[in-house]
């Protein structure tokens, strides 16, 4: 915001002379505000100080002139601020600055850009008939009256003029207007002009409209203003004090006599009444005369003037003088963009008004209407082939984009978008605001007669109506068809920008959906979005619903909102919509408080929704921001979005208007709101009622779908609301009248409510405002502007207390909202589509809640596990892990609570509260469950472990102290290589041979030999070798020869064996296989060898999980004997690898001759030092180093998986969010390899798919492990190295303070580093430590360590990062357990997947997006053929299906699909559209590969749409962005 410091001796104000849209500038004139709707440059002027002031200023302690502050901000206003201000003070009814002198030059400026914005309403008699007229000011050609005075005089000509025009109201400021001041700097040598406009009655002071012109100061000083004037007015009124007869000032008045003109001359000093003087020259005497007395002698000498004159005065003549300059001349962008305005204006010369839209706009008239029609019948289809219905609408709907797409575009439109992307700013503003002016100018002549006619008719119709006449019908039946007739002429012959806009919407629709551009179109279509949107940041409002269609362009809308939120980034805003009948004053209300730029008074009849953006200033902000410290937290609301409504009971559009339209859109905006104010025009009570009724059905709605906007009343026009009885009385009757709508509407909507406060938290108190008389036009309302204020006020309040949207949630309610309003069932498709994205939201951020508590207890697990292998502790408590992680469950309950209070959709989360609370409470449980189970089994291995490590600690300190004996034999051969080398190979090996021969070896295994061998009672493992070449188990899809039906079964499966079965036993067979590697990899195998005794564990689960199928209700089968066998042997058969891989790692690490092969060369690399004399510290330090390796190593491994594993939830697309979010990356990843088996695997194998996915997205990442990998583990290495250090020092410096030796130091040393690494005193258990020096001890480590960890950094590589990791520490095994423990069940139709988060959730099983049936092999019974509908399309059509639940196979309706108990009892399926092109892409691109899968057709009833053929691979990808 730009300002100026105006400082007149010593005074100081400050003026807005940019202010952003929402500022202000009070006090110009009583009660005036002023508003720009963009942020303005101010120009430069010279330092104020250099302004002269009269001599009159006495005292710096004056007051400032109030109008001195209005021509200040004139003055550094530029043209657009200036049209503001001007026609701010136009809608007040004060006078506007005709010529204003320069103040530094005293060059004279005639501001007619300042005029182009007011439009002009009055009324005539004629005829006893009362004709209502509208027209631009600039175009008026009215008489004028021109006032002015010579010299000092004690009357004030503004007064007088006041008092002509209208005596309650100072329409020009004068010496007695409360503020005024005895000086001025900025008025004198001004004139100001004001017109009077009749209403049509009696009480008209003059019959016609007459302009006033008025020149402020002494007019002999003001010579060229003086000539102008009286020489293009139709009447000169001069106030003359008694002159000299040599007074200069006498000529001009003898000149005055002389010309034919009227001239009036008032005399202050004179009594006499009014005198007629000759012809045409009056004298009226003002001494001791009453004010009315003087009025109605000028008025009626005005009158008779008039009456003989043919005068008339037109603004634009004032520009033809010369020596004055014209604003609009004298700008360049201005001049330019007016021509460019006018070039277009031309294209619609000798077009009829009512046919200019069909042919300058086709994209938006009858195609654009069928498209709309089309797609409402497209949501709701009926009939038993929905599909078939659904893509026959589309294939028609897509035809007319097609037809759209040929449609020539007009000159008209490309001139229009040509200018528009000129890319200077200044021009565009004053282009658009060109060519609105000169489209009203164009439009309002025909636009008026087309209303004068249509009221005519209604009246007539209206009379009719009334009558009793026995030719009723026949006389009514011609004028209620000319009535429709005129009321679409009227709707044709309304043209504005917002139909311009319209028509480059429809260009962008048509080019969007076929995909290219057009021929014609010179820029192409995507850069039509960022136009609209640069309009909207410039202030202008853009169409949001087409009234004309009742259509949401959603395509449109959208993109324009996309590249807002490009353009400003994801702003957070405030919705405000605004309710009320037509012509009620809610968009002069608007635009006065918001300095918004809705049309109005311009004989509009747009109908529709609009929005407007309108930027939060600074100062709005304060008032904001004084909330409470919780909201001071939330991040500012930048912008307020107005949504206004048109056309709502418009009488002129009561042809086509209809309750459910008026009803629609008011839903619409309502639903959209924050908050929705609704204006009450007058006291009509059928006007009241039928406002209050759409009203209160809208709230009713939101209260269904559990939005909860606020809302505020405004009953304007209400008759004198002083008195506090009569305040409280309106309030009464309005808030009686709120609740009989209530009870009406919930009749219609079917739902509980009896008074509106049921329905909307409402304070009748404080969320109504009652305001005496209308808005500024007539009569004027000086207390309007100060209601305006105090409602600003109101509605900053309710903006400090909400978080508002952000762009993006608005753009995505928009489009829920009228999906739903297209919807048979608003309510519910709304309340379905809403809960479904604020669930969606909900499971993102309980994603993030659990990943918090899982992160925090890896890490916890991970220290707990060190300690627990150095035997630091020897017991976990599950006390203990709660304990540590109170801290972060604390920050995870506060983030829990300020998500669910304080987000946008609080009211719809509340439901979900408690239960989320609880499966967090669970998920939290469960995790230091599983925490404590695995650090249970790391202390069982571990005293199960402790044989094999003493046994190997003990051979290879044995081995050192030997190693040690021999060194000091041979220390005089130190030197010669190959004799130590001899000799210590021939130590090694003898040592090796006894160690091994008390110490076993490992021996190989032979896991089929050990099933056979534990199953060897049962004879179908006779043959392993021809058990081995049969069919594997688990790659068939039926298991029809492995199950026996129940005897009731048999008797009903009269069309052969259910695929139900097969989907049942497959589900069984994965389960089991999942469950039995799980069991395989925690018996860590690779640390602690294999044992038969797993075998025997294995089997038995198998065995009882097969048992406990057979015993489900649903289970109408038993297996025969061989299922068992043929599953045991298929699956020991694939995990042999795995059981063998896990023990090769064990032998290696634990059979004393490869253990001690790999301890070769370390081994001589310490006997070499012995023999070279080294200290005992020396070689204890080495031995330390040394078995530090492993662990550092494995520390590293583990910390640098955690820390992937936590990366790629934040970095990695498909990973960083819910399971949701992974399912639509696994389905594009499909999409784009177009890989038939892995989808199929996808469908059937969910689980399977999704491990997969996970795996893969993990390989990927670690195979490029310079970028990924290798950073994260060289700074965990560096800090592992600096932990080691710091032990030393800490050791060393506790042996200082207590004079210990090597024992403490290794006792300290082994405890600091007990949480970090796997590594305890009992390492060094039977190495000598006699004569150790432990200052050479650290120091040895110190220099030694930088090579180990050398070494090991050396070794890092892809191939090793997952080979050193166990199965549990794996990262990708880490995010399958966050991402998919929760529910997998799937849909009993289609297979789609639940996307509920809880692996045992209470409440229904859902998914957004179900699938084609046909998919999972869903056919017609009896036939071979699949069928390609979507769940959500059958549950709302007629057919039904069989289900294997119900004895007897008995049909049931789709819609009634959960009677067929079972898994169909626990979903619930939407009947709506949900459907995804996804699915139809992938139906139509593997036809021939399901087919031959499921070995039948899409034939017949089953046949695929035609429609489903369009959709492209590219169509399925990008339908995954739009609704995941």
């Amino acid at each position: 915001m730009a300002y100026l410091s105006v400082d007149i001796r010593g005074s100081t104000s400050w003026l807005a002379s940019g202010a952003p849209s929402g500022s202000s500038c009070s006090g110009l004139h009583p009660g005036i505000m002023l508003h720009a709707s963009s942020p303005l440059p101010a120009p430069c002027l010279p330092h104020p100080t250099s302004w002269t002031i009269s001599h009159e200023r006495k005292s710096s302690t004056d007051p400032i002139h109030p109008m001195d502050v209005q021509m200040a901000v004139f003055h550094c206003a530029d043209g657009f601020l200036k049209q503001l201000m001007v026609t701010k003070l136009s809608q007040c009814r004060y006078a506007l600055p005709l010529l204003v002198p320069d103040p530094f030059t005293q060059q004279i400026e005639f501001p007619l850009w300042t005029f182009r914005d007011i439009n002009q309403s009055w009324k005539i008699k004629n005829n006893n008939e009362t004709i209502s007229q509208n027209q631009p000011v600039w175009k008026a050609e009215t008489p004028m009256v021109f006032l002015f005075r010579f010299g000092s005089v004690s009357s004030s000509k503004s007064q007088l003029i006041n008092n002509l025009i209208n005596e309650k109201h100072h329409t020009f400021f004068h010496r007695h207007s409360p503020g005024s001041s005895r000086t001025r700097v900025l008025m004198d040598g001004v004139v100001e002009i004001a017109w009077f406009c009749p209403s049509g009655t009696q009480d008209d002071k003059f019959t016609n409209r007459v302009a006033f012109c008025n020149l402020h100061g002494d007019a002999g000083e003001h010579e060229k203003q003086l000539d102008i004037m009286t020489n293009m007015a139709s009447v000169n009124v001069v106030v003359l004090p008694t002159l000299d007869r040599n007074d200069k000032r006498m000529t001009k008045i003898q000149n005055l006599y002389k010309d034919p003109k009227p001239l009036i001359c008032l005399l202050p000093e004179n009594d006499s009444a009014l005198t007629e003087m000759g012809s045409g020259k009056y004298r009226i005497g003002l001494k001791d005369r009453g004010d009315a007395e003087v009025s109605e002698d000028l008025r009626e000498t005005i009158t008779n003037c008039l009456s003989e004159s043919s005068s008339t005065f037109r603004l634009e003549d004032v520009s033809k003088h010369s020596d004055i300059r014209v604003d609009e001349e004298d700008d360049d962008d201005c001049r330019t963009a007016k021509d460019a305005a006018q070039q277009m204006i031309g294209l619609l010369e000798k077009k009829d008004l009512t046919e200019i839209k069909e042919s300058l706009l086709p994209h938006q008239g009858k195609l654009w209407h069928q498209w709309c029609k089309m797609n409402k019948e497209l949501n709701r289809p009926q009939g038993d082939h929905p599909e078939m219905e659904i893509s026959k609408k589309k294939d028609e709907m897509m035809k007319i984009r097609e037809e759209q797409h040929e449609a020539p575009i007009s000159e008209f439109i490309n001139v229009f978008m040509k200018e528009m992307n000129s890319h200077v700013t200044n021009k565009s503003m004053f282009f658009l605001k060109w060519l609105r002016i000169l489209l009203d100018e164009h439009t309002s002549a025909d636009l008026s007669d087309l209303l004068h006619d249509y009221n005519k008719t209604w009246t007539e119709v209206s009379k009719l109506s009334k009558s009793s006449s026995s030719n009723k019908s026949v006389e009514l039946l011609p004028k209620q068809t000319e009535l429709l007739d005129l009321s679409k002429k009227l709707q044709d012959a309304t043209f504005g920008l917002e139909h311009i806009m319209r028509e480059i919407g429809q260009i962008y629709e048509s080019c969007s959906s076929v995909k290219k551009n057009k021929k014609d179109l010179q820029i192409h279509f995507s850069s039509l979005p960022s136009l609209a949107a640069e309009m909207m940041i410039s202030g202008f409002p853009l169409e949001l619903m087409d009234g004309d269609a009742a259509h949401v362009p959603l395509v449109w809308i959208s993109a324009v909102l996309d590249q807002l939120i490009k353009i400003l980034g994801d702003q957070r805003v405030f919705v405000l919509s605004v309710l009320g009948l037509q012509s009620s004053g809610k968009s002069t209300m608007m635009n006065a408080m918001f300095g918004l730029q809705f049309a109005f008074s311009a004989g509009r009849t747009t109908r529709g929704a609009f929005m407007q953006l309108v930027k939060v200033s600074d100062e709005m902000k304060a008032p904001i921001n004084s909330g409470s410290d919780e909201m001071k937290t939330q991040k500012d609301i930048e912008y307020i979005l107005v949504v206004d409504t048109e056309g709502l009971r418009a009488l002129e559009l009561s042809g086509e208007s209809t309750r459910d339209h008026d009803n629609e859109l008011a839903t619409f905006v309502v639903g959209l709101g924050n908050l929705t104010l609704v204006n009450i025009f007058g006291e009509n009570p059928s006007e009241m009622q039928d406002i209050l009724q759409i009203v209160v059905q809208a709230f009713l709605r939101m209260k269904e779908v559990r939005l909860t906007p606020s809302c505020v009343f405004v009953h304007q026009n209400v008759s004198d609301v002083t008195a506090g009885e009569k305040n409280m009385e309106g309030r009464r009757r309005l808030e009686e009248t709120l609740d009989k709508m209530t009870k009406l509407a919930a009749e219609n909507e079917v739902c509980d409510a009896e008074r509106f406060s049921d329905v909307i938290a409402f304070d009748v108190q404080k969320d109504v405002k009652l305001w005496e008389g209308s808005p500024p036009m007539a009569p004027p309302n000086p207390s309007y502007c100060e209601n305006i204020q105090d409602f600003k006020k109101t509605i900053l309040s309710h903006v400090s207390e909400t978080n508002g949207m952000m762009l993006t949630d608005i753009k995505s309610h928009i489009t829920n909202l009228w999906e739903a309003l297209l919807k048979e069932r608003f309510v519910f498709s709304f309340k379905n589509a809403l809960e479904i994205a604020t669930y969606r939201k909900l499971e993102t951020e309980y994603s993030k809640w659990t990943w918090s508590l899982r992160k925090t207890m890896l890490e916890i697990e991970n220290t707990l596990q060190n300690q627990i292998e150095n035997e630091a502790i020897s017991e976990v408590e599950e006390t203990d892990l709660q304990e540590k992680l109170n801290v972060k469950s604390a920050e995870v309950k506060k983030s829990m609570t300020e998500f669910f209070e304080r987000d946008t959709n609080a009211n719809i989360l509340i439901q979900w509260k408690t239960s989320f609370e609880i499966k967090v409470s669970h998920i939290q449980e469960h995790i230091v469950r599983e925490a404590l189970k695995k650090l249970n089994v790391v202390l069982q291995q571990r005293d199960l472990k402790k044989k094999i490590d003493a046994q190997k600690t003990q051979n290879e300190n044995t081995l050192l102290e030997k190693a040690k004996d021999l060194a000091l034999t041979l220390k005089d051969k130190a030197n010669d290589d190959q004799i130590l080398q001899t000799e210590f190979d021939s130590f090694w090996n003898r040592c090796v041979s006894e160690i091994t021969k008390d110490t076993p070896r490992v021996q190989d295994i032979d896991i089929l030999k050990d099933m056979k061998e534990v199953l060897s009672d049962n004879e179908c493992f006779s043959d392993l070798e021809t058990k081995s070449k049969k069919c594997n188990i688990l790659k068939l899809s039926s298991f029809s020869e492995y199950i026996q039906l129940y005897i009731v079964e048999k008797v009903f499966q009269i069309f052969g064996y259910s695929n139900e079965y097969d989907a049942q036993i497959y589900k069984l067979i994965t389960d089991i296989v999942e469950q039995v590697y799980k069991m395989i990899m925690s018996y860590n195998i690779a640390k602690m060898g294999y044992n038969k005794t797993y075998i025997q564990e294995l089997t038995g689960f198998i065995r009882a999980k097969i048992a406990d199928h057979e015993e489900k209700e649903t289970t109408r089968y038993t297996f025969k004997k061989h299922f068992f066998s043929d599953l045991v042997f298929a699956i020991f058969n694939k995990e042999q690898k795995t059981f063998v891989k896990q023990h090769n790692i064990f032998k290696e690490a634990n059979d004393p001759v490869l253990y001690l092969a790999r301890k070769r060369e370390e081994y001589y690399r310490i006997f070499q030092k012995y023999c070279q004399g080294a200290t005992s510290a020396t070689i204890i330090g080495e031995i330390i180093c040394n078995k530090l390796k492993d662990p550092i190593q494995q520390s590293v491994y583990k910390k640098t998986a955690r820390d992937l594993a936590d990366d790629m939830r934040s970095n990695c697309e498909s990973l960083n969010g819910n399971r949701s979010k992974l399912e639509k990356h696994i389905l594009k990843r499909l999409a784009q390899k177009e890989d038939f088996k892995a989808f199929i695997t996808y469908i059937h194998d969910p689980k399977k798919h999704f491990k997969s996915f996970i795996r893969d997205e993990i390989r990927w990442y670690i195979n490029i492990f310079n970028i990924s990998v290798l950073p994260k583990m060289k700074d965990d290495l560096r800090q592992k190295e600096n932990q080691i250090i710091a032990a030393v020092n800490r050791a060393s410096e506790e042996v200082d303070e207590n004079r210990g030796d090597s024992d403490l130091w290794l006792k300290k040393f082994t405890q600091s580093l007990s949480d970090v690494l796997i590594f305890s005193e009992n390492d060094l258990r039977g190495v000598s430590r006699d004569d150790v020096d432990v200052k050479l001890l650290a120091d040895v480590i110190t220099k030694q360590l930088p090579s180990i960890i050398s070494d090991i950094s050396s070794e890092f590589s892809t191939k090793s990062f997952l080979k050193k990791l166990e199965y549990k520490n794996r990262p990708n095994e880490i995010l399958y357990e966050h991402l998919c423990t929760c529910c997998w069940v799937q849909c009993p139709f289609c297979k789609a997947i639940c996307t509920n988060t809880a692996e045992d959730h209470d409440t229904k099983h859902i998914v957004p997006f179900h699938r084609p049936d046909g998919l999972s092999g869903w056919h017609y019974r009896g036939t071979q053929t699949l069928t390609p509908d979507f769940c959500t399309t059958l549950v709302a059509s007629t057919k039904s299906f069989h289900s294997s639940h119900k004895s007897g196979e008995e049909s049931i309706p789709y819609k009634d699909y959960r009677s067929a108990g079972g898994v169909h009892a626990e979903w619930s399926i939407t009947p709506d559209l949900s459907e995804l092109s996804y699915w139809k892409w992938f139906v139509c691109r593997f036809q021939e590969e399901l087919e031959e899968y499921y070995e039948m057709k899409f034939q017949d009833r089953g046949e695929i749409p035609n429609e489903w053929r369009n959709h492209t691979k590219q169509d399925a990808i990008e339908s995954l962005d739009k609704y995941f």
